[in-house]
């Protein structure tokens, strides 16, 4: 009995390091270039708009710093379904199925208005010239820098789909109880690097969870991860306090996922981490999981060294939003309103 459960053991960690290696090589055959972007792209069209997004982002953060972390998810949200194509804004109609109501994104996307107040802005000052999917785009990119985040140059050019992906948003983003490695092979087919998804998983140092995504944590593993920490036990304590095991009344309360540092983009959110302390179990598997030695690794480089997390956050935000789908250069459209397709 002894023996054939080594070999088994042996069986599935020889299987798991095949499917490493497998994601390594299929990740060194992707590229991130579109050669339909670019940064000067509104110079002549659209001047201002630039600044017109700052100003609505500076409006929205000073009223609620937690707005930034909204627009930053419906960022992640839109490029992991269709590339980056402004389909997560659209609402549903008698011939569209939107992706707002998909299992993924239903009670988890806010900040739709402000995406609309900055559209009706640039509609004013520029009709029908800059798209939803890189007003978000840069909307995100202005989010992050408002909450002491890293800057980086937004390359310009997106269409807005005229369908949605409604499915695939329940199959292409990652979920809070996800393995690892899923997780891992979601980032590759989208052609990001785990350095990728380490760097981009820092957002959550500005972010919020609902109950629902990390109530098997706190009642499961929770406290092997923090060794029984008397301090992790006591916060333990307050969100089994906000979540209760049984029942579905609390499912939607919220909490920080840094709790240290909530309204503030740094590496707080990997010193988490570090502690065991992750609040959604896809989060802290990036250095509790035996399958993370890459990952590990970096949540340790990243927590040691913020510049280093801000540099790789910035490239790999670039790489998320050159995302693109092919078909939006041949069909896409600049939306009159985010909301809808033009008629």
């Amino acid at each position: 009995m002894a023996s054939n459960h080594s070999l088994n053991s042996r069986i599935i960690i020889l299987e798991c390091l095949v499917l490493v290696l497998s994601i390594c090589l299929i990740s060194s055959l992707y590229g991130i270039s579109d050669p339909h972007l670019n940064l000067d792209y509104y110079k002549s069209t659209c001047p201002s708009v630039l600044e017109i997004v700052r100003k609505e982002m500076e409006c929205a953060c000073l009223s609620d710093p937690r707005n930034a972390a909204l627009i930053l998810r419906l960022h992640f949200h839109d490029c992991f379904v269709q590339g980056c194509d402004g389909s997560v804004l659209l609402e549903d109609t008698v011939t569209l199925q939107g992706e707002k109501k998909a299992a993924n994104n239903k009670n988890a996307l806010k900040g739709f208005r402000i995406i609309d107040r900055i559209k009706n802005r640039l509609e004013s000052e520029c009709p029908e010239v800059v798209s939803c999917a890189d007003i978000l785009t840069i909307a995100a990119r202005d989010a992050v820098l408002l909450v002491g985040g890293p800057y980086w140059d937004v390359p310009l050019g997106r269409k807005d789909s005229i369908e949605a992906g409604y499915a695939l948003a329940d199959i292409n983003l990652p979920t809070a109880d996800e393995g690892l490695l899923s997780i891992i092979s979601k980032f590759i087919s989208q052609g990001l690097s785990v350095t990728d998804m380490v760097a981009l998983s820092g957002s959550h140092t500005i972010g919020k969870a609902r109950c629902v995504n990390f109530k098997k944590r706190i009642y499961g593993d929770f406290p092997m991860t923090t060794s029984l920490n008397p301090i992790s036990q006591s916060y333990l304590k307050n969100l089994k306090s906000l979540c209760p095991p049984i029942g579905t009344e609390s499912d939607n309360n919220e909490t920080d996922m840094d709790y240290v540092t909530p309204n503030l983009f740094d590496n707080s959110y990997y010193h988490v981490l570090l502690r065991g302390e992750g609040l959604i179990n896809s989060d802290q598997q990036l250095y509790s999981s035996f399958l993370g030695i890459q990952t590990k690794k970096l949540v340790e480089k990243y927590a040691a060294d913020p510049i280093a997390f801000f540099e790789q956050f910035a490239e790999s935000m670039v790489k998320l939003g050159n995302i693109t789908n092919p078909k939006t250069y041949v069909n896409g459209e600049v939306r009159k309103t985010c909301r809808f397709v033009n008629t």
